[in-house]
């Protein structure tokens, strides 16, 4: 408050790995103050808004490394894309990536080394979880993340949790996105959370329907966004030690695809 000149609201009271708070800055403007819980995921958080600067995400006004705080725009409405049905998500997610897929480097996380950190993990996570699901899954995703991450191609800054939830409508533009979880990989990673988007319903053939649409009207390689939405998904298919069986619902349908 004291380096900022700002006066709080009420905090949002959806954010879960971070204190999201609405400000009044001292010119009487609105913007957002993020504490974040420190982490691997959002660490370079800040950068990606950087990056970006605004083009299809929230501008980042400031940035407190110390004590990992952003000065953010803030989105008003705030209405989540979600709540619009999902072709619409669809279309505006279509036209927002492109945006987003900005060529980057250092100091973002490559994708090849995410998907090794999965590659070691994903097995241990499956045992401690009690072996909740066919150890062929985990084969197959371990297969994919070693394939897809030594052949890829041109290399993006990827928001690896764009979803209908991370879209925020707002007055600069109809919708913006927030809270990447920023790495730099292949365009055809970038569809994987939009895919698994269970607020867009979930079944077998609305997830080939979202994976069709993005890869058809996105330019993508369909093989490599479904193998990577289904490493991904499994990837994140735990909580603690506790599975989360839409993601493994997820990964079996894309894998009866062809």
């Amino acid at each position: 408050m004291e380096r900022w000149s700002v006066r709080l609201g009420e905090p949002y009271p959806d954010s879960h790995l971070a204190l999201v708070v609405p400000v009044t800055m001292l010119d009487e403007s609105d913007a957002v103050l993020k504490i974040q819980y420190p982490g691997r995921e959002s660490e370079q958080e800040a950068a990606a808004l950087r990056h970006w600067n605004g083009d299809g995400a929230v501008r980042l006004l400031d940035y407190d490394d110390d004590r990992h705080a952003l000065l953010l725009e803030r989105c008003v409405p705030g209405t989540h894309l979600a709540e619009r049905g999902s072709e619409e998500t669809l279309d505006v997610m279509i036209g927002l990536l492109p945006r987003l897929w900005k060529p980057a480097s250092a100091p973002f996380q490559p994708l090849a080394m995410e998907a090794q950190r999965w590659v070691r993990q994903l097995p241990s996570r499956w045992e401690r979880a009690g072996r909740p699901f066919e150890r062929e899954l985990v084969d197959v995703a371990v297969d994919l993340l070693e394939s897809l991450s030594t052949s890829q191609g041109d290399q993006v800054l990827v928001h690896q949790d764009l979803h209908g939830d991370n879209v925020l409508g707002s007055k600069r533009e109809p919708w913006l996105a927030i809270d990447p979880k920023p790495l730099v990989g292949e365009r055809e990673f970038g569809v994987a959370p939009i895919t698994r988007s269970f607020e867009l319903g979930h079944s077998p053939e609305l997830v080939e329907h979202r994976l069709d649409r993005l890869t058809r009207e996105l330019g993508l390689d369909r093989d490599r966004a479904r193998g990577w939405t289904v490493a991904q998904t499994l990837a994140w298919a735990f909580e603690g030690d506790r599975v989360l069986p839409r993601h493994v619902e997820i990964a079996r349908w894309l894998l009866r695809l062809h």
